[in-house]
């Protein structure tokens, strides 16, 4: 008996433990609820802005119209200061346009030292926005420790323009370069099979010549050309300097800097490029002078940054959805197989999301933003289906081009009821492309030979220890021959334009939107903005009486809740970069080789047929 009393006795102490441990854990739950909570209440709200303060716009990285990245792995990589620098078009445009109506905000101090690379045609958006504010009389100041291309056509745009004394303005025009490996696979005895439907696609050249092949030539030179006018005629018309300023400043630099006795800041003053030459102290005075002092700290301007800035504005009015709204799906990057993080098209998350405008009751129509060199055929085409449908419950659906809409990127938007490209747009490279490398003459090199037995001739055909077969290179160009055919025919339809006259502008050719607007390729010439108002137009929805809906990838409830705490952390006075240590310098190779086998990534197709273009204009 007493034996059982102290297995009772035993197990009840474990019941008890157990029972503990329990109220401990929900103890613990409590409380992260309720610093969540308190958070949210708390640590979330953007800080007051002042009556009268100077607006920061400070692009950092890239301009695009999508961050990559997955959204929870992208948001913690923020918390612990490790994101990849870009800087979203519309999130400069909305908080260009809610300033302009805003009364505290004086004066825009736009700071271009971190911007990166942009398309003209983003630049071109935001120079737009611009051009609204400053229409409302108030005044926009750049500033810029140096002035890459693309930043120093935003400064153009500015009232003001300010660099440091030991500042460059450099414009070093525009090109298009690539490396070529042909005898780099001779030399490593790779069979490198290629198969193309298209005089101009020169997506595969690198692994066929050494050069770039005289057609390839002709159309980029085009191209270049038009951008590099394009540039000149905005920026001189933006900044009031004399027909031919920039290029002659591009062509004679050294002249101009050899004249400043070697200064090549003094050089850009010179030749009115900018302003003036200040430093930072002298820089903060100025819009001092034009904003007053910071009250937290007097070696400050009054001011308010982007991010803050569009937080409050958010908080204050909200979102821009209606019972009616218009849907605004982005689609940027390349286009691959699968679901795929946001800067990437993926054929199965991008059709998701479409899939959520057809479904939902509130979107009337959509506007899908394009910003793509294509990729995968396959993913093209599901991608394009799905754009069907939606036309065919009814909800029409525009194309609005951003820097980039060619090859696939192309072949997605073809499909819309309208397209609307920019001037700035590349676009077209109506062309059809796969390539099959294979390795058994580098084994063969080492002592490594492979041999068996199939039942069909296509057995072992796809390894790519083997030879490829006569067979089934005629097999595979058939099906690159059939792709490129339904590609023309389909732009034909849509276009309604003649197949060989298709095919005459095809061919794997890259235009600009204004060639592609002369050639038919596109409906107009416009902006964002016209895109939306297109669709409007076509959903038969008044003006001012709808709303915009930006459809993309959620948060889990999970995810939403760990940023949370991790944002709580940081407003307690924890800062979660304390807890990621240093790359190792193995870690750092091993990322770098990483990110150099990601472009493998492109090559997913299920068939391996892709229109991709190398559209890559800097």
């Amino acid at each position: 008996m007493s034996g059982s009393n102290f297995v009772f006795r035993f197990l009840g102490a474990i019941w008890r433990g157990m029972d503990g441990l329990r109220k401990f854990l929900h103890l613990l739950l409590l409380l992260f609820v309720l610093l969540i909570f308190f958070g949210a209440l708390s640590g979330e709200a953007p800080q007051l802005m002042p009556q009268k303060a100077a607006l920061i716009v400070q692009p950092v990285g890239a301009l695009v119209e999508q961050v990559a990245g997955d959204p929870y792995d992208r948001a913690v990589a923020e918390l612990v200061g490790d994101a990849q620098p870009q800087t979203l078009v519309a999130d400069v445009v909305a908080a260009l346009d809610h300033a302009r109506d805003d009364d505290r905000v004086e004066v825009v101090h736009l700071e271009l030292s971190a911007l990166g690379g942009s398309g003209l045609s983003k630049l071109q958006r935001v120079a737009d926005a611009m051009q609204r504010f400053r229409d409302s009389g108030k005044r926009i100041v750049a500033s810029g420790d140096y002035y890459t291309q693309q930043g120093y056509y935003l400064a153009a745009h500015a009232d003001e323009i300010y660099m440091h004394p030991e500042g460059v303005v450099y414009l070093q025009g525009y090109g298009t370069y690539r490396n070529y490996f042909k005898d780099a696979i001779d030399l490593l005895r790779i069979d490198w099979n290629v198969f193309k439907v298209g005089t101009h696609k020169s997506f595969v050249e690198p692994y066929t010549r050494m050069d770039m092949s005289p057609e390839d030539r002709a159309s980029r030179s085009r191209l270049i050309e038009q951008f590099w006018t394009m540039y000149e005629d905005d920026v001189v018309a933006a900044r009031g300097l004399s027909e031919g300023a920039i290029d002659d400043y591009a062509q004679n630099l050294v002249e101009y800097v050899t004249s400043a006795n070697g200064d090549i800041s003094q050089a850009a003053l010179d030749r009115g490029l900018v302003d003036e030459l200040l430093g930072r102290a002298e820089l903060r005075e100025l819009m001092q002078a034009y904003v007053g002092v910071d009250e937290d700290d007097e070696a400050m301007y009054s001011a308010v940054h982007m991010r803050d800035y569009l937080k409050q504005m958010h908080l204050l009015g909200g979102d821009r959805t209606e019972s009616e709204n218009i849907a605004v799906i982005v689609a940027a990057g390349d286009i691959l197989d699968g679901t795929q993080p946001p800067g990437t098209i993926g054929g199965e998350s991008t059709a998701a999301l479409l899939r959520r405008a057809l479904t939902d009751e509130t979107v009337k129509a959509v506007v899908l933003r394009v910003d793509s060199p294509g990729g995968s055929v396959f993913a093209s085409e599901v991608i394009a289906q799905e754009v069907e449908a939606l036309q065919d419950a009814g909800k029409p659906v525009v194309a609005s081009m951003g820097s980039v809409a060619a090859s696939g990127g192309y072949w997605i938007s073809v499909v819309a009821d309208r397209v609307i490209a920019s001037p700035a747009t590349v676009t077209g490279s109506i062309g059809i492309f796969g390539m099959v490398p294979t390795f058994q003459r580098t084994l063969e090199a080492v002592g490594v030979a492979t041999d068996g037995v199939g039942t069909t001739p296509w057995s072992g055909e796809l390894r790519a220890d083997r030879e490829m077969s006569e067979p089934t290179k005629q097999l595979f160009q058939m099906v690159i021959e059939d792709g490129y055919n339904d590609f023309i025919s389909g732009v034909a339809e849509h276009r309604e334009l003649e197949k060989d006259y298709v095919d005459s502008i095809g061919q794997g050719q890259v235009w600009t939107g204004n060639d592609a607007f002369e050639n038919g390729l596109v409906d107009q010439l416009g902006t964002f903005d016209d895109a939306v108002a297109a669709a409007a137009e076509l959903a038969g929805l008044a003006d001012g009486e709808y709303g915009q809906k930006l459809i993309e990838k959620q948060l889990t409830p999970t995810e939403q809740m760990i940023l949370d705490f991790l944002s709580i952390l940081r407003i307690t006075g924890i800062d979660p970069e304390a807890f990621v240590r240093e790359p190792t310098a193995v870690e750092v190779f091993a990322n770098h080789v990483q990110a150099l086998a990601a472009d493998l990534r492109k090559f997913n197709d299920p068939k391996g047929v892709y229109s991709h273009c190398f559209c890559e204009i800097q």
